[in-house]
């Protein structure tokens, strides 16, 4: 367990979907913008289909297997 009460880490890798991450991060969206995120957990797109980028929307769960990251 550590010091927050998590025995997870702070970046968790969903097969074939988004970036979890766990508590305050800053993230760097493709134009170069920095994006603060303050939720206990925020999804991270890694399909690069998201119309909410940096964030996940789902969209990776209607691509094809073989466009999934």
């Amino acid at each position: 367990m550590t010091e927050h009460g998590f025995e997870h880490p702070d970046v968790i890798i969903c097969p074939g979907g988004p970036l979890l991450l766990r508590g305050d991060h800053v993230v760097e969206d493709a134009d170069g913008v920095a994006h603060e995120t303050r939720r206990p957990v925020s999804a991270v797109c890694r399909c690069g289909k998201s119309a909410d980028q940096p964030w996940c929307d789902g969209t990776h769960k209607v691509l094809p297997a073989r466009d999934r990251p």
